[in-house]
């Protein structure tokens, strides 16, 4: 069934609330939910035994579109989120080429969309020094917030930003009630004392703790400074996680995302070549990642994403296996559900942790907590069907992005998502695309000032 007419419900013993999980009906009529009861006369699709959750909103992906398609593209990143539950994504503004730092650029981005999206799909802009004339029509424009890097991004046409620039950025940023998000490492130098540049112990050393120390600490002060709302992307190092819990009891506005492979993968595990694993920050110890789930546990860390940052096979720099020549990227889309399942039984994670890490909490980060990210009356019907007890040995088959290459192939994973429902449409069912691409584009009319582009969506968030 791909599309039900007129009202109608999903029934199961285990739906999903943001603090509860019941047994029930939810009622659906258009594209929205309209009501979670006991009973229900009328049209019902029956998933008894499976876990009906909100779709998972992704608020951290790099699709690379236009202008690097070889590495990753709408219609396949797309796809590989609607395999994995996710019905919303909100896109970095790199790699693209031209990277998201004029309404230029993201007008071009909206005229490349074409019809290719399989789920609802929100924009990042970007922070550089030379396009600061130039953010405030970008914020104007309906993007949801803005980053910036600290430290160089990997590519010359986004360079990292300074505190001078970081504080003009956020004072505007402030000004339109949005975040600056930022890649938060800092170049303090380093100790290497591991010279074989294919160990993973060089590349470690190379970028330690310290860098993500000291980058959050300048964010503290900013945000302290200017009121502007920080965010920390992918934080990696535990040892920021005390700063960051005084900085909120402060009453800063300060929020902080981790990843799965920060979580699920560790540094003592990784042999010699296998840059499939580089990302930046590093992959660190397993006492680190140990933290890191004491972090999200306690809600210092506030949710996990994705940071899918794909690139083409030669680029991983498998034939040397030398880490800094390699990009750094670690490919998971569609894999957060049972990555952070698997390894998060060991902490006893409940199903409400994982439908607050992974979609509610994102949902609001990004601005579209009116009908993202929960299962209530009003919300988009948005969910991901998924069997906590069902294992697989993930293989590249599995694999719906572009390249498939993950540091997680070959891994016994459990909790397989059955089926995919985006705004009241199913659209993925047991490993089977149910229809032509339905996905829109999410634009912020609060801050529209008169920038109308090709692909605004009929129904953007209030």
């Amino acid at each position: 069934m791909s599309k039900t007419t007129g009202r109608w419900a999903i029934y199961s013993d285990r739906v999903v609330l943001l603090n509860d999980v019941v047994q029930g009906y939810v009622v659906i009529e258009g594209e929205r939910i309209v009501a979670i009861q006991d009973d229900f006369d009328g049209p019902v699709v029956d998933h008894t035994g499976l876990v009906v959750m909100a779709g998972l909103v992704d608020s951290h992906v790099h699709i690379n579109e236009p202008g690097r398609t070889e590495w990753e593209g709408f219609f396949t990143a797309t796809q590989a989120a609607m395999a994995g539950g996710i019905t919303t994504v909100v896109d970095m503004p790199l790699n693209c080429d031209p990277v998201t730092t004029t309404v230029s650029a993201l007008q071009i981005k909206m005229d490349s969309l074409g019809t290719q999206l399989f789920v609802d799909i929100g924009f990042w802009g970007g922070v550089v020094p030379q396009e600061l004339e130039n953010l405030e029509a970008l914020l104007q424009a309906g993007v949801l917030g803005c980053k910036a890097f600290m430290i160089h991004s990997g590519i010359d046409d986004f360079p990292e930003s300074d505190a001078e620039t970081l504080r003009k950025a956020m004072h505007l940023l402030k000004k339109y009630n949005l975040p600056l998000l930022a890649h938060a490492e800092l170049d303090c130098g380093a100790h290497i004392t591991c010279s074989d540049e294919r160990e993973y112990a060089n590349y470690l050393q190379s970028r330690p703790p310290e860098w993500e120390v000291r980058a959050i600490e300048l964010l503290i002060e900013l945000t302290r400074e200017t009121g502007c709302a920080v965010h920390v992307v992918h934080l990696s190092a535990a040892e920021a996680i005390p700063m960051i819990q005084a900085a909120k009891d402060e009453g800063l506005n300060i929020t902080v995302e981790t990843c799965p492979h920060y979580l699920c993968l560790t540094a003592e595990e990784i042999e010699q070549g296998q840059t499939v694993f580089k990302c930046a920050p590093p992959i660190r110890e397993n006492s680190n990642r140990l933290a890191l789930w004491e972090g999200v546990k306690q809600g210092t860390i506030d949710f996990i994403v994705s940071d899918h940052s794909p690139c083409t096979p030669n680029l991983k720099k498998f034939e040397t296996g030398n880490f800094n020549d390699a990009w750094g990227g670690i490919s998971s889309l569609q894999l957060g559900l049972p990555n952070v399942w698997t390894v998060g039984r060991e902490f006893d994670v409940s199903l409400c942790d994982l439908t607050q890490w992974l979609s509610w909490r994102p949902s609001q980060f990004a601005g579209l907590e009116t009908k993202k990210g929960q299962i209530a009356p009003g919300f988009d019907a948005d969910f991901v069907v998924w069997d906590p007890e069902a294992s697989f040995v993930l293989e590249p088959s599995d694999l719906r992005f572009k390249h498939k290459m993950s540091p997680y192939l070959g891994r016994n994973l459990k909790g397989r998502v059955l089926y995919t429902y985006l705004r009241g449409t199913e659209v993925y069912s047991n490993g089977t695309v149910q229809t032509e691409p339905l996905g829109r584009p999410i634009l912020n009319p609060q801050n529209m000032l008169g920038h109308i582009f090709n692909f605004i969506s009929e129904d953007s968030h209030d």
